[in-house]
């Protein structure tokens, strides 16, 4: 299980994506961006290396506050060709320096999402160590023996990012798969009814209600 460490990170989580987010295809253009953590939850590196974070901030600088959805990755070393999904470096008060990766390109996150909707990862607390999160659901439909993930590509849209793997299933046989991270969150479900998969969490919004929407769906390629 990861050990979540309660220190400084310099500059901050919001400080890098304030700069990193307007660029983005799917960001909402408004006077902003002013974010605000909103909620999210982890997933465990099964070699305890990598951080990784689904991360929900909010952006109340507009009229209507927007809620995005940004995965993580954090690293102790550069993630040879991923320069492109660099978000930033920071200054972690225990672990040193780090590098915060846009996580839908990362191939440990990758791996990590789709074990969640296989049911083979466990969603755990984003500040709690050792603390799984029962709060974050999944499903997913026909045989989820998928087989370890060949390869995968990584497209940015202005609704989303979708991840197409290659998987290894038993005998030899692969298959292509789908997986849409949802990067503007609506409460509520979405219609997808072609989704073999979902991944369904929770976040705060400015008023302080709850919310709950569909973070990302799997579809046959």
């Amino acid at each position: 299980m990861a050990v979540i460490h309660h220190t400084t990170l310099t500059p901050s989580k919001l400080e890098l994506l304030t700069s990193w987010l307007p660029a983005r295809p799917w960001y909402r253009p408004g006077r902003g961006p002013d974010l605000k953590r909103a909620g999210g939850f982890r997933l465990d590196d099964p070699a305890g290396e990598v951080g990784i974070d689904f991360m929900v901030v909010t952006d109340v600088a507009g009229d209507r506050p927007v809620s995005y959805h940004v995965p993580l990755t954090y690293r102790g070393a550069p993630l040879e060709g991923a320069e492109h999904a660099l978000i930033g470096t920071a200054q972690h008060g225990v672990l040193g320096r780090r590098w915060v990766y846009d996580g839908t390109h990362d191939p440990i996150l990758v791996a990590q999402l789709a074990a969640l909707f296989r049911g083979d990862a466990k969603p755990q607390h984003q500040s709690r160590s050792d603390t799984p999160d029962p709060t974050v659901t999944r499903s997913f439909t026909g045989d989820p023996a998928w087989g370890p993930i060949l390869s995968s590509s990584t497209d940015d849209g202005p609704h989303g990012t979708d991840i197409v793997v290659r998987t290894a299933a038993d005998g030899g046989h692969g298959e292509r798969l789908a997986m849409r991270v949802n990067r503007v969150l609506r409460p509520g479900a979405e219609d997808s009814a072609d989704a073999r998969g979902h991944i369904v969490a929770g976040w705060r919004q400015p008023d302080d209600t709850e919310a709950r929407g569909v973070f990302a769906v799997v579809r046959d390629v």
